[in-house]
This record gives C-alpha cells, structure tokens and sequence, in this order.
C-alpha cells in the first residue's frame, strides 16, 4: 500500500482504469455492431471470421507501434508518448461514432485505435517499472493490469447499457446506441489523457536528453489482461 501512494504508481493506475473503460467495451461490442445484419439500417451482417479481420489492423498496428515505442520514448519521453497514444486512440474512438458506414472507415480507425493503444500501453508500462525499485516491479505492473481490468468490467456494463438503452423496430439495438457508446468511450479516453498530465516525467540525461532506459521494458505485457512484469528480486 505504500508502493500504491507514490504520484507516479498511482496517477498510472488512474489511466490504466480509463483506458480498461475505452478498450475492453470496444472489444466486446465493435465485433457486435460488425455483425449486426444490415436490415436493423447499419452494420455489415459479417461473419464472425469477417469482424475478427476488419479488427486486424488494430493488433498490426498496435505490434508494430509497440516495438518502436520504446526508442521514441527514450528520445521524446515516456510521458509524452503515453499522452500522444492516449489523444490518438480517443480520435480514432470519435472517428468511429460518427463514420461507420463503410468497410473501408472501419480499417482506417481500427488502424488509428491500434497504434494510439500500442503508444499508450507501451508508455505506461515504462513508466510504472521506472516508478518502483526492482523487487516491487511485480507488484506494480500486476496491479496495473489488475486495475485495467476492472476498468474493463466497468466499461462494458455502462457501454451495455447505453447502447441498449434504445431497441430499434427489429429488437435490435439502435444505432444511436453505438454512436452514443463510442462517444462515452472517447470521454473515458479524454479523461485518461488528463490523468496523464498527473504523471511525473522521468528524468533524462542531462548530456544527452535522452530519457534513461529501464529495465525488463515489455510493452507487449500490457496487452495481456493479466501480464505483468518480475523483477530480478524477489517480491
């Protein structure tokens, strides 16, 4: 618990909540709002192989991010990258809710979530192995997933229930219900943003203004629900 009260460990949980909200609702109902049929007036009746490739450019580009994050953060900083990832992800969440009409729409911002999230998750978890000393490293990076999580939780019962707020004549949900949805999830993103202000920079070289490498840096840890990084000592 006390590990928990450092501004940097606990400023990183707040954005891990919000961005648990945004991304794990949009796991759960992007697949959904693909395979509605086209006779509820939106969707694209695709098959669950269909949704699951239109989604694709969203891990390419999150991969593809992830691994040239860590250099872009040691030049530009950590902080900065989490804060870029954040706003890039919640444009790519607005572009949803109000262009979803073609196939071509959905590729374009599933690109543009990927590479916000492979930014952001990348950062973050940099930032929270720097926070701590080595022998907490599994602790912090495993309550940060924990908290991620629970974010997801939250935010698949309040998107739940504002895109079924509104049935349409098929029973159906409404597609005022998605657009509402991924509006909410953009404010969960805009407000991880401002959580990330909170979080302390970390320090650079003052020779070479590069930001120091840490160690065990495994953005694809964050990717996991429940990944979480071990220090070389013991907890």
């Amino acid at each position: 618990m006390k590990m928990m009260r450092i501004r940097a460990v606990w400023a990183n949980n707040l954005v891990a909540l919000l961005i648990g909200v945004a991304m794990y609702a949009a796991f759960g109902f992007l697949p959904q709002f693909l395979q509605t049929p086209e006779i509820a007036g939106y969707g694209f009746g695709a098959s669950i192989t269909e949704s699951g490739l239109m989604n694709l450019p969203q891990t390419v580009a999150s991969f593809i991010l992830g691994l040239a994050a860590g250099s872009l953060a040691q030049r530009f900083g950590s902080k900065a990258m989490l804060i870029l990832g954040l706003l890039v992800s919640a444009v790519g969440y607005l572009l949803f809710a109000v262009a979803h009409d073609d196939r071509w729409e959905i590729y374009a911002i599933s690109t543009v979530m990927g590479a916000g999230f492979g930014l952001a998750f990348a950062a973050m978890s940099n930032l929270v192995v720097a926070a701590v000393p080595p022998h907490q490293t599994g602790v912090a990076s495993g309550m940060n997933a924990n908290i991620r999580t629970i974010g997801g939780s939250l935010g698949a019962a309040l998107m739940a229930s504002v895109v079924t707020a509104h049935a349409g004549p098929t029973g159906l949900p409404s597609e005022d219900g998605y657009t509402n949805g991924f509006l909410l999830l953009t404010g969960a993103l805009v407000l991880a943003t401002l959580a990330a202000l909170l979080i302390p920079g970390v320090r650079r070289d003052p020779r070479t203004h590069m930001e120091p490498d840490v160690p065990l840096r495994h953005p694809e840890a964050a990717l996991v629900a429940g990944g979480t990084l071990v220090g070389d000592e013991s907890e």
